[in-house]
């Protein structure tokens, strides 16, 4: 897995908080969403920048955004040429935000920011990305229930106990982004992906507000797309630095197992106990020998890929770094610099 490498988490925090709000077709919420959290934000003391990021929109949304940025400096957008979906939106948002608490958040006033002040606190007691948890939806079946399908099949994959992954409403702290790679459908694995790496992740119910514009673009076709991206993120999480012990172990499994039945056959023959080459049995012997040799093989030629391509971000996650070689790095950084003045 590679990460966003040019987001740099000692990058001079301009903000306290940053809001990344991607939006398609919603202009009728775009505005009123912007008051809210002013309000919300100028109750709190914070100081904020808010990112909108049009994701393809036809109806004029982005008309909006320009009237709101021409009167507040604080807004930027971002345009998109076509409809990328949600986890480009969030990538480009993330690369840009400069908060010291970075939230996302959907555009369709599902989401409440009189929230913030709550993710601040659970980002203060220690977690590095909060989730928000809508324990009472505002959505039809054909939401709820794939989303309650799919978070409990992450939560048994990966060892989490969050009630709601899909939640857009989110918290992190800035440093964290830079290993936060977003494409695909990844935007509903970021509590996953983030444990992975080692971060704390924390949730916290919130309120999910009916929705006043629209219809919503998700629906229970999503499923499947989570079954395939589950899959994706499960694999590349637990064994891309180790694809081997993942086919290789499975390829020895079904590979022993075919030849026990390849000699429990032969000895049959031996023992003149009739044909075997008409049996069921045979066939599925050699099948698993072969499919195990397969697998083998496969494992071996992603570790050879591997070998070229793994980077030393990709091995592991850095909590902290004291004592004597930050020392020499910054002795090393002042003589370059009075290198570069003479």
């Amino acid at each position: 897995m590679s990460f966003a490498g040019n987001i740099d988490p000692a990058q001079t925090n301009v903000v306290e908080c940053s809001f990344i709000i991607p939006f398609f077709n919603e202009c009728e919420s775009l505005e009123i969403l912007y008051g809210e959290i002013v309000e919300e934000c100028e109750t709190l003391g914070k100081s904020i920048e808010m990112i909108f990021i049009d994701d393809g929109s036809t109806d004029g949304g982005e008309k909006i955004v320009r009237q709101l940025a021409a009167n507040d400096p604080r807004i930027s957008m971002i345009r998109f040429r076509r409809n990328f979906g949600k986890s480009a939106a969030l990538s480009a948002g993330f690369r840009e935000a400069s908060g010291d608490v970075v939230f996302t958040m959907d555009a369709d006033l599902q989401d409440n920011p009189s929230e913030i002040g709550n993710f601040l606190k659970a980002i203060d007691e220690g977690h590095d990305c909060v989730t928000g948890w809508k324990q009472i939806r505002n959505d039809p079946l054909d939401k709820t229930l794939p989303s309650k399908l799919f978070n409990g099949a992450v939560n048994k994959a990966f060892g989490l106990e969050i009630n709601d992954h899909n939640c857009g409403f989110k918290a992190y702290r800035r440093e964290i982004l830079a290993e936060l790679e977003m494409y695909g459908e990844l935007h509903r694995f970021v509590p996953a992906l983030l444990h992975a790496r080692g971060y704390s992740v924390g949730q916290i119910p919130v309120q999910h507000r009916a929705r006043r514009f629209g219809v919503s673009k998700f629906g229970a076709k999503r499923l499947i797309k989570g079954a395939l991206d589950l899959l994706t993120v499960w694999l590349t999480t637990r064994y891309a630095a180790r694809p081997l012990h993942l086919f290789g172990g499975g390829g020895l499994a079904l590979s022993a197992l075919g030849v026990a039945i390849l000699g429990y056959l032969s000895v049959l023959w031996v023992m003149g106990l009739g044909p075997i080459g008409n049996r069921p049995l045979l066939m599925l012997g050699m099948l698993l020998v072969l499919f195990g040799g397969q697998m083998i093989s496969v494992g071996l030629v992603a570790e050879i890929v591997l070998k070229r391509s793994i980077t030393e971000g990709d091995k592991y996650s850095i909590s902290e770094r004291s004592g004597a070689i930050v020392e020499r790095e910054l002795n090393e950084r002042v003589t370059r610099e009075i290198a570069a003045q003479l």
